[in-house]
Formats: C-alpha cells, structure tokens, sequence
C-alpha cells in the first residue's frame, strides 16, 4: 500500500505486531471483544473484519471439510517412528488447509472447519488401553510422544519468518486420557513426579521447541483445578516455566463443565471469569458471552480481556489475517493441491510404513500369482476401518479385499466372505445364528491356498465420548478381546489347515492371544487411511518390507492393567510395567535380518551436565532390502528414587538394501540422564548408566519375539547433584 494515510495502523503489514493489536482493541467495544473470543466470532463491520470459526482440525488429513487426502490415523503414523517423513505429511496437509480455507472463504463460507487454526495434534499420553482416544495419540511414550508432535507442528505451521502456514495447536493440556464417560466431571489426581515424568514432556517440547501456537485445556480437573481454568497448567507451567506465548483454547463444552459439573463457581459468569483469569483466551463454547456481565460484576477487569483478545489477535496476525492475500505466500497455494495424487502417494508410504509385522512363521511374503486366496473377516471390504476418527472425505478408498484384488496376478481367484458381523454374538430375531456365515467363509477357505482374514475393531467401537456405539455410552472399550464371533471364525478357519495371516484393523491394543499362539503371520494395520488397502497388499505381498514399530504396549488382558481412573504410572506402560506382555512398545518384525555391532559412546566417564553421542553399525545381513528402526534406550542404575525400568532417548528410521552397512549416531542429552523426584524436581546425579540400542527394547519378550538381543553398554556421570529447569 503506497498510501496508508487512511488505512488503520491495524492494517499495516510494516507495523510492529503488539502495535497492531493494541490499535484494533482500542477500536472495539467490550461487546465486540468478547464475541471475538468465542470460537465462532462474529463479524465486525465497521471494522471490515469477516466473521471466523476457530474451530479445524487435520489429526491426520484436513477433517470435517468435504475432500481431502486421508493418511493413516495418528497412532498408526506413530507406529512410523518416523518423524521426518511425519513432518513432510504435516507440511502437505497444511497445503490442503490454506487451499481450502482461502477458496471457501473467496466463495463466502466462513464457516466451521474451514479456518486455518487447527486444533491437532493429540499428545497425550496413551497410558490405559481402554481409552477411546488413544487412537488420536502418538502412543504411550514422552519422548516419542514429543518428537513426533514437534514434527508435526513444524510442518503444519512452516518455516516462513513472519507467517505461518496454519497454526497448531497441543491438546488436550493436561492429564488427560479417559475414562471418556467422566470426563466432564472427572479429577485427575496425579503426583509431581508422574506429572513432570510422563504427563507433561511433550506439551514442554512443542512449546518450547515447535513454538507450537495454541494449547487446547482438558475437560477434567487435575489436582483439584479445572484445566482449563488452572493457575498451575496454565499460567506457572505454560507461560511462566515454559515461556509459552500463544494462546489456549478450552475443550469444547468445557467452560459450561467448570459451573454445571465440576461445580467450581456457581454462574457461567463466575466460570467465564474464572478461565480467562487464569488464562484461557477462546472458549469452544458459549459461556464466554457472560464475560460482559462478568465485568459488570466485577469478576473480571476489561485489561484482563484485552490481555486474552490480545494473544488471539496476534495468531491471526501470525497467519496473515489482516494483511493482503499478494504479502502472504501460503495464499497461493494452488486448491489443485487438495487431494493430489503426490498426497496420496503420500498417504500410502505413510500406511505401509505404519504397518507392523507381529509374527511371520515364514508365510509371508505371498506369492502374487498363488491359484486362490480367500480374504475373510467383518473388516475385509470396510471403508470405515480405513478412516479412524477426524477423519476427511477421501476421493477414494482402497479397502483390503480391493487393495489384495488390484495386486494379484489376473489368474489368481480372490474369494469374499464377511464370515460374521464385528460385534454380533445374539440370536437374531427370526432365530439366525451370529455363526451363520460361517459357512461360506469356510467354503471358501477350503478352496484357498491361503486365508487372509481382516479382524479387530472400529471406529464404532472406540472413540470420543457419545460418538461410538459402546454399550455404556462411552467411547471406550470395554473389553480388549476381538469383538463379536471374530475369535470362534479365526478358530473355525484356521481348524481348515489352510495358511492363515491375521490382519488387524484398530486404533488400540487388543488381546489376540489365542491368535499368537496358533496363527502362522499377524500384521496390525491400524485404521491406515484412504489407500490402506494398497499399502497392505504391498506388505502383504512383498512389494514393501514392514517395518513399523509399536507405539503402544499390547498387554495379554485387562488383568495387566490398573484401575482406568488411577492416574498413577505405577504398572502402566513399557516403563514401569513389571508383568510380560502380548507385544511390547517398539515391537515389529522384518523379512530380513540386520545385526548390530561396534556400539561405543563418545564418552564412558563424564561430568555431570555433559552429553553424549552413541554410535552403532546396522548391517542388513538379509537378502531383502528394508527399513530398520534403531531405538535407543537409557537406564539409570543407581538412581536414589524409583525411575522407569528404562526409557527411549533416541531412534532413527534407516533403510538398508541387503547386505548394505550404516553407522547411526544418535545424541543422549544430560536432560535425559536426569530423574524426577517425589517432589517433581529435575535432578542430575551421578551413578552408572545402561545404554541398550537394537531394533526393540531390551525387556525378555522383546528378546523372545524378536530373536534378538539389543546391544549394551555402560557409562559413568561424575559430581554433584545438580538441579535443572524442567
């Protein structure tokens, strides 16, 4: 602009942003304000501000706004242990979010799901295999947890040096993962050890490192304070320790939560005022419209808004808001981009990737040209099982039953059968049996040279509170079992004699004990988005190596797990479980081999608050070209409390062609050779350590199904006690 006499200093790009802001508040009523901070803010016309929904999200692929590339559901890109190629989808999906949001907008719909603040990714963390969201999230560990999150958010908000892409957003903040049927009343007690331990690293390395934008607050309370109105989270930890300067959004619903049910205050008004003191700054809701009234009473000081509208302006102005669409460069991404065939390419690596070989007796890979194979199972032809939840509108999905078909020599007889219903175990009304189909699937079955069978669960059965259709209302689970008649048809197949693989479909651990007992190959599939059935066709039949890892432990039963509603970390996860499990974190399987050698530390005998490098050579000793997932995990053995029986510091995903040799080197930072205390301090002590680096933890089962033993070796720290900054 050449002239900017008449144009408001809010409107000038050149201007220095705090300026901007306070320019546009003194523009604005109290009234104009406070719609401002509500999810669905209005608009302003005397100020030529369009309205705005706050609310997106793109968990794994633009969600909830008609066409858009889907990529496998979070848990299952976990499974990748791969960040970098984590934040190249990241950084496609924000491509599809600018296109769609300037185009919607230039055709005048402002509406929900078509902004460019979005509300993914979920990081918490997934301690209890009941949890119906633990799908959403990057799986049961801190620091995978952190480095996938950070790779996400790097993506989704870019690199330019004065806007961002999209903006990001860390949920649910904090303590936060079930029981869903709760949620809106219930307190998360936790210690300070377990709440710096394991609850809050990865919100600390999105802040801090990704420079993540938002932070969404939790429906629960945690030691007594809602959290989204909780001057611990929220003001000491966030922004006072952890420097954060963006804004938070509650959880949808939450803000009514803090009067109606956790019965914090007794008014709206008095919840409203509440949030925005402690600093919540957008309400997914309605209650912040009672903020007028609030001032008016006294709750809350018109500085005290201007404070919150403040942080929410300054997200707009970081995405280019108020400027001209010709000074922002994300405006001119092309809408061609939306849906590409580059993003689904993108979308299929990504589900091959996620796929994780849980047992091969030989079996696998298949040859392409076998007479028949029969693919059976309630998950077989589902478009659902491909999509997890938050999910877009793929312009296409490749089921298993399709993916298997397209891959298959034209001579090979593909056979179909449903075999029984996912959940069904009732007498039907006109006396049909649930076993019914049986039948069919065993006719074809016996005509196959092998079976492939499609089981696990859905998004039905596991997900956000009221949105599945669990027997209690909620969206977990209630049982890890394979539902329905799913087992008795896996028992019935496999009592053919017929080769079976066992592929499942599921966002959370389930038990299949039976299965790993008498079943010659099983692969977990998660729900692997839009071209899921391609990608598993390429594992299934060679065409792809697997090599994805499990991000979350599958224990044997619910008799390994403690009580949904206690938050203590004691016999949860891989870190503080004592009993063996189905298959642990950092579990999966390859057709080929690689062996490990010549592991050495940069150092064995160092100083309290010095790093260390870690070097070892990966050779693929198979005839079989393959990706390895290298993990790194640290013990501290003489640790003066109770710390994790080990923990993941470090991993890298490398790809080998057979016989080919590579030397990883991974950092271990003194941050990692640290304890939490009982008091939640951040201590570093001298004592011995164990560094354990192979293709899987160092735990017995690990070592049992993997036939494999990690390499280890052990370092000194040397001084005093020092006390670090969490």
């Amino acid at each position: 602009m050449s002239d900017t006499a008449n144009v408001p200093l809010f409107r000038q790009p050149d201007q220095p942003p705090q300026e901007r802001i306070r320019d546009l508040l003194g523009r604005m009523t109290l009234e104009e304000k406070v719609s401002q901070m509500i999810y669905s803010s209005s608009a302003i016309a005397h100020l030529d501000i369009d309205e705005y929904n706050w609310w997106n999200e793109c968990l794994h692929g633009v969600g909830r706004a008609g066409i858009a590339t889907v990529f496998p559901q979070a848990i299952g890109m976990a499974a990748s242990f791969n960040d970098t190629f984590l934040q190249e989808v990241a950084d496609m999906i924000a491509d599809e979010g600018r296109a769609k949001h300037h185009e919607f907008a230039r055709h005048g719909d402002r509406g929900i799901y078509k902004g460019l603040t979005f509300w993914s990714p979920t990081i918490n963390i997934f301690r209890d295999p009941r949890w119906g969201r633990g799908q959403e999230s990057y799986g049961e560990d801190p620091y995978l947890t952190g480095r996938l999150g950070v790779a996400f958010v790097k993506g989704l908000q870019g690199d330019h040096p004065q806007y961002m892409k999209v903006a990001a957003c860390a949920k649910h903040y904090a303590v936060h993962s079930g029981p869903e049927s709760l949620r809106h009343h219930f307190d998360a007690v936790v210690s300070p050890k377990d709440l710096r331990e394991t609850y809050l690293p990865a919100f600390k390395d999105l802040v801090q490192e990704s420079k993540v934008e938002a932070v969404m607050g939790a429906y629960n309370r945690t030691n007594g304070e809602a959290c989204c109105a909780s001057p611990t989270l929220l003001q000491k930890i966030l922004r006072d320790e952890w420097g954060f300067d963006g804004h938070v959004v509650s959880d949808c619903g939450a803000i009514y939560d803090i009067f109606k049910h956790h019965q914090l205050e007794e008014t709206p008004e008095g919840a409203a005022a509440l949030a925005v003191n402690n600093g919540c700054d957008l309400n997914c809701g309605k209650i912040f419209f009672h903020l007028v009234e609030a001032v008016n009473q006294g709750l809350i000081s018109e500085e005290t808004i201007d404070r919150s509208l403040g942080r929410l302006l300054q997200t707009k102005f970081r995405l280019g808001m108020f400027d001209p669409e010709e000074d922002v460069p994300y405006t001119a991404i092309p809408f061609e981009k939306v849906a590409c065939d580059e993003h689904r390419e993108a979308s299929r690596r990504m589900a091959r990737e996620s796929m994780v070989l849980l047992k091969n007796d030989n079996l696998l890979p298949l040859q392409k040209d076998l007479k028949s194979i029969a693919v059976i199972g309630p998950n077989a032809a589902s478009q659902k099982v491909l999509m997890g939840n938050y999910f877009g509108t793929a312009t296409k999905w490749v089921t298993a039953l399709e993916g298997i078909r397209a891959a298959v020599s034209p001579q090979t007889k593909v056979y179909y059968a449903e075999g029984c219903d996912l959940t069904n175990t009732a007498v039907g009304y006109w006396g049909n049996s649930p076993t019914e189909r049986f039948a069919e699937a065993l006719a074809y079955a016996e005509r196959s040279d092998v079976v492939i069978m499609c089981m696990g669960i859905s998004p039905d059965l596991e997900g956000e509170e009221g949105a599945t259709a669990n027997s209690d209302g909620s969206g977990d689970k209630l049982s890890l079992d394979l539902p329905g008649m799913q087992e008795e048809l896996l028992q019935a197949i496999q009592a053919t004699g017929r080769p079976v693989v066992l592929v499942l479909f599921n966002g959370s651990p389930v038990s299949i004990n039976w299965a790993q007992d008498h079943v010659p190959a099983i692969v977990e599939a998660w729900y692997p988005g839009e071209e899921g059935g391609s990608a598993l066709a390429d594992v299934l039949f060679g065409d792809y190596n697997p090599a994805g890892r499990l991000p979350v432990t599958f224990v044997k039963s619910l008799d390994q797990v403690p009580d949904f509603e206690d938050y203590s970390m004691a016999g949860r996860t891989y870190k503080y479980m004592t009993e063996e499990p189905l298959y642990p974190f950092g579990f999966g399987l390859s057709y080929t081999t690689f062996n490990y050698d010549q592991l050495s530390l940069s150092n064995q005998n160092l100083a309290v608050g010095t790093d260390l490098d870690v070097e070892v050579k990966v050779t693929n000793v198979g005839s079989t070209a393959g990706d390895e997932v290298v993990q790194v995990y640290l013990q501290d053995a003489e640790a003066s409390v109770t710390v994790p029986r080990w923990q993941l510091v470090g991993f890298r995903r490398i790809s080998l062609q057979a016989g080919e040799t590579k030397t990883v080197s991974l950092p271990i930072t003194a941050r990692q050779m640290a304890l939490i205390a009982e008091d939640g301090r951040c201590l570093l002590e001298p004592g011995t350590f164990k560094v354990f680096v192979g293709g899987t933890q160092p735990d017995s089962r690990s070592i049992e199904l993997a036939g494999q033993e990690p390499l280890q070796v052990e370092f000194t720290v040397e001084g005093d006690v020092q006390e670090l900054t969490y």
